[in-house]
């Protein structure tokens, strides 16, 4: 709530510092006329399509990340999907507006240009800028409860992969709750050491280091949880050819460079891999009458 609150606030209190909605776009314009064209760099050059299938792929990376699809999972009711549906719309519509309205104000608001560096903390300068220190404060409370949201969700996500998946499944039938336990909290540990070490380095930049990650989950998950849904003649096979090929091509695209390779890792590791999921699936064996059965029952 506070975050929402704030990426609702700080657009419209820039707006007001800066004399209204057509002052601000005119100042805007006057610093850089292509700062607000949706088809065209900063330097005045059209988008290229590997841009925009590049944007439009993004899209794609929700079908595969945990620590969302958890919260589908978790729902109390079939009834309540609708619902829901329209809540989570609206609210990422409004978050994503506010978040655009931030970096364009804070183009003109903030007098000293920020460096590349610290052109992500421009939410944090504006609502220094904007608001007296004790609703700053709350403010910046609520960046701090946004990162704290997503890190314990991926954390619990992850530790749990580990330990449920990994350790228990390959390696230890056998073990104990407690045992389990301790494995979680081991695993949560290294993560976070992990995302530490990340987090040292100085020229790393937090949008590039998110989008690599949205493109491993999105392209090894996100073809496995569409077919599972809507393909009977998925595999389990399949599905492992699928993980396994999309994860490879992220990482192999990513170190590539010039041409097709500026497109998007997610677009094209998706593509491979829902290929790889149809192609094994199809040289499997059928699945059982279970899965068959399961999938009548949900189209009546």
């Amino acid at each position: 709530t506070l975050m929402f609150i704030a990426i609702v606030f700080v657009p419209v209190f820039a707006y007001v510092a800066l004399g209204g909605f057509g002052s601000a776009h005119y100042q805007i314009q006057q610093l850089n006329p292509n700062f607000i064209s949706l088809f065209s760099y900063l330097d005045g050059s059209k988008l290229t399509l590997i841009t925009i299938l590049s944007m439009m792929a993004w899209g794609l990376g929700y079908f595969g990340q945990p620590h969302i699809l958890v919260r589908f999972m978790a729902i109390r009711s079939k009834k309540d999907v609708k619902q829901a549906r329209i809540i989570a719309t609206t609210w990422t519509a409004i978050s994503l507006i506010g978040a655009l309205m931030v970096g364009m104000l804070g183009f003109v608001y903030i007098k000293t240009p920020l460096t590349a560096a610290a052109s992500e903390t421009v939410f944090m300068v504006m609502i220094n800028a904007l608001f007296h220190p004790l609703v700053a404060g709350l403010m910046l409370a609520a960046i701090l409860a946004a990162i704290m949201s997503t890190a314990d969700s991926q954390l619990l996500v992850a530790s749990s992969a580990l330990t449920q998946d990994l350790y228990h499944v390959l390696l230890r039938r056998n073990a104990t709750d407690k045992e389990l336990v301790l494995a979680s909290r081991l695993a949560v540990i290294l993560i976070a050491i992990c995302a530490a070490l990340f987090a040292t380095d100085p020229n790393s930049n937090v949008l590039i280091l998110v989008g690599y990650a949205w493109a491993g989950f999105g392209a090894a998950f996100g073809p496995v949880i569409l077919l599972s849904l809507g393909w009977k003649r998925m595999t389990r096979n399949g599905a492992l050819a699928g993980m396994i090929s999309g994860g490879m091509m992220v990482i192999v695209w990513k170190n590539m460079t010039g041409g097709i390779f500026d497109l998007y890792e997610l677009l094209s590791a998706f593509i491979v891999a829902l290929i790889a999921i149809i192609v094994v699936s199809l040289l499997d064996k059928k699945p059982g009458d279970e899965v068959t059965n399961l999938f009548q029952q949900i189209e009546q």
